[in-house]
């Protein structure tokens, strides 16, 4: 071949390596977010559903442009660590972290990959961030203000069970954020005359001996305090509430969807996908720092007639007015 086709062969290819260059410069980096939880994915099914339906609103579509490594701890606390470690290794853009006990872990873990708390109890005196208005570090988030409602669903016990006095708070004392809200609900407690009967529950199979005790202790309700041990096993709570006629309060509607008596509190869904909107900023360059910590606003009341009426109680017409669902 003579020296004009070599030309001619080296320029050719030499255009196609630049193009290839070009082409792979134009790609856009795919953001890898990390979903780290101690729940199940079948106990958590609504709020990975809500959390992926917030970013699909943003425009974002999963396993096209952003990946979500997802990391279940499924009930057992001692896993966190590792699977926030393995998210670090990973170079996740964001984790995202579904309660208190996550987001320890994640803290632990990296103090550079921004953390986005889907909710928490008590951010500031978890020690997550500085203030809710200005977080300060690598953590922000939604806050679901569980401690400060503690007396509020006192107070609901209290309507439908009018001869109320005694009463048993399950609650697990590992999970940031109990202490808290056992100060809360004992001043409310105090407020309205009743006595409180503290069971801790460390692992599921502490929740049938629990109400054991509670029925022992011959208490007249139940409040179940956030938890990542109830999470998993609402069925089996609304179950054994009912079994022992006891009525039952709940920190999540789902309880109430799976058969237990009554809700209070806000929205974990809506607070799932509301972290949607913290994981697009920091994407688009925000700092977790600048990011307020965003209050719930808005709090449901869930009753479940069907429970109320296997227990034989008659829920009064004020409070099943005020309900913002009610299920027959």
């Amino acid at each position: 071949m003579n020296k004009a086709g070599w030309s001619s062969i080296l320029v050719a290819t030499l255009v196609l390596v630049l193009g290839f260059a070009a082409q792979a410069q134009q790609q856009p980096k795919i953001p890898r977010i990390g979903f780290l939880t101690n729940n199940s994915s079948t106990g958590l099914a609504a709020a990975d559903e809500a959390f992926r339906q917030g970013l699909h609103t943003l425009g974002y579509v999963e396993g096209k442009s952003l990946v979500i490594e997802y990391r279940y701890g499924e009930g057992k606390v001692g896993r966190l660590a590792e699977m926030a470690a393995e998210l670090v290794r990973l170079k996740v853009d964001v984790i995202v972290t579904g309660g208190p006990t996550a987001t320890r872990a994640a803290k632990e873990a990296t103090s550079t990959i921004p953390i986005v708390m889907a909710f928490d109890t008590d951010p500031v005196g978890n020690g997550f961030v500085a203030s809710l208005a200005r977080p300060g570090g690598n953590i922000t988030g939604l806050s679901s203000l569980a401690p400060e409602i503690s007396g509020k669903q006192l107070e609901l016990l209290k309507e439908i069970v009018p001869r109320l006095s005694r009463v048993a708070v399950f609650g697990t004392s590992t999970t940031p954020g109990s202490a808290q809200a056992l100060r809360e609900m004992e001043r409310a407690a105090g407020a309205f005359g009743v006595k409180l009967q503290y069971l801790d529950v460390l692992d599921p199979k502490d929740i049938e001996t629990a109400f054991r005790a509670a029925s022992k202790g011959r208490v007249d309700a139940v409040l179940a305090l956030t938890s990542g041990v109830f999470a998993d096993h609402r069925t089996e709570i609304a179950e054994l509430a009912i079994k022992s006629r006891l009525p039952a309060i709940y920190f999540r509607s789902e309880f109430v969807e799976d058969g237990g008596l009554m809700a209070y509190g806000v929205s974990i869904t809506g607070l799932d996908r509301r972290a949607a909107t913290y994981v697009d900023k920091i994407l688009k360059g925000a700092k977790p720092a600048d990011l307020p910590v965003e209050q719930p606003k808005k709090f449901e009341l869930i009753i479940n007639l069907k429970a109320a009426k296997q227990i034989a109680l008659t829920i009064p017409p004020n409070v099943l007015a005020r309900a913002d669902r009610v299920i027959k």
